[in-house]
C-alpha cells in the first residue's frame, strides 16, 4: 500500500492481505484512506487516527478500533485484516492512536478515547460513515477500553455523547474487565510459585488504589436500565486468565439484561486471535460478522 505520513493525507489504495500461512495474495478491493487525522485541539503527536472507507461511502456503519500493547505500546496501523474485511462489507473502518503509559496516567487514556469517539461522531459523515450507528471493538488492552467505554457513560457523556450512539461491543481476549480479579490471580500465582511480583503490573496500571481498580473495570458500571450496547466477548478458549475474565464480563452483563455472546475461539493464542480476524474462514470473525448483522437490524 502506498504509504506517507502527512496528516490528513486522503489516499486511495488497494490494500493487499497475505493470508496467514499462505504465501499468495489476495486481491482486494480499492479502499480510500485517511490517515493522521487529528481528534483533539491541542493535538498530541498521539491523538490521531485513520479513516478507511468504500469509494462514494454515504451513509455506512462505524467501525471503531483501539489497539492493544498493554496501555504502554502499540499503534493504529497495526490492524491487520480488518479494515478491508469491514470495508468490502459496507463499512467505514476507523483506528485510533491514545497517549500510553507510563507517560500519562491511566484515566487519561480513557478520556483519549472518547474524545475519538466525539470526533467520530461529529466528523464520519464527511468519510461516508453515519455516527449513530457505531460499533466499538478492540484487543487487549484495547478490549478493556472498548468494555469500559461502552459500559462506564461517565466518559462519553463528558464529550456530550451518550452509550446511545453505540450498536454493539466487541472486546477481543481482554484480561481485565475486572481489574480486582486479575490482580488476585496473577499475583497468586507469582506469591504461590516464589516468584517476584512484577513491578508494573496491572495494580500499578490501573492506579494503585483498590477504589481505582474497581471503579476501573467494566463489570463495575453494568446495571439494568443503562443503555449499554450488545456485547460479543471474542476470547482464547484455552486462556485460563482471559477465559474467566470473559465469562465474569459476560455472566454480569447478562444478569442486567443487556445481550451478550461470549466466544471462546480453539487452536488459537491471543497473537492469533487479532491478526486473522477478518480471516472468511475464521471462526470468530465468522462469529462476529454474525453479531454485527443482527445488532444492525435493530
Amino acid at each position: 500500500m502506498t504509504s506517507k505520513r502527512f496528516a490528513g493525507l486522503t489516499l486511495v489504495a488497494a490494500l493487499g492481505v497475505t493470508m496467514a500461512g499462505r504465501a499468495d495474495a489476495v486481491e482486494a478491493k480499492v479502499t480510500k484512506v485517511t490517515k493522521d487525522l487529528p481528534y483533539a485541539n491541542p493535538a498530541h503527536e498521539r491523538h490521531v487516527l485513520d479513516v478507511y472507507a468504500p469509494p462514494e461511502a454515504k451513509n455506512l456503519p462505524v467501525v471503531f478500533w483501539i489497539h492493544g500493547g498493554g496501555w504502554q505500546a502499540g499503534d493504529k496501523t497495526g490492524v491487520q485484516l480488518k479494515p478491508q474485511a469491514f470495508v468490502d462489507r459496507g463499512f467505514v473502518f476507523v483506528s485510533t492512536n491514545y497517549r500510553l503509559l507510563p507517560n500519562v496516567e491511566i484515566d487519561v487514556i480513557f478520556r483519549d478515547i472518547a474524545q475519538s469517539v466525539h470526533w467520530v461522531h461529529d466528523h464520519i459523515a464527511e468519510y461516508g460513515g453515519d455516527p449513530n450507528r457505531v460499533l466499538m471493538m478492540g484487543h487487549s488492552a484495547g478490549a478493556q477500553l472498548a468494555a469500559l467505554i461502552c459500559t462506564d457513560e461517565r466518559y462519553l457523556k463528558a464529550e456530550g455523547l451518550s452509550l446511545s450512539m453505540m450498536k454493539g461491543c466487541v472486546p477481543v481476549d481482554g484480561d481485565t474487565y475486572d481489574v480486582p480479579a486479575i490482580i488476585e490471580t496473577a499475583e497468586t500465582r507469582r506469591r504461590v510459585h516464589g516468584q517476584p511480583q512484577a513491578t508494573y503490573g496491572h495494580r500499578e496500571k490501573f492506579g494503585i488504589t483498590p477504589e481505582k481498580h474497581k471503579d476501573y473495570s467494566a463489570v463495575t458500571h453494568v446495571a439494568k436500565g443503562k443503555p449499554i450496547p450488545p456485547f460479543l466477548i471474542l476470547h482464547v478458549a484455552d486462556h485460563p486468565d482471559n477465559a474467566a475474565q470473559a465469562q465474569r464480563f459476560g455472566a454480569v452483563l447478562k444478569d442486567a439484561g443487556i445481550p451478550v455472546t461470549v466466544f471462546g475461539a480453539k487452536d488459537t493464542n491471543h497473537t492469533r486471535i487479532n491478526a486473522e480476524l477478518g480471516m472468511p474462514d475464521d471462526p470468530s470473525t465468522i462469529a462476529m460478522f454474525k453479531f454485527v448483522a443482527e445488532v444492525l437490524k435493530k
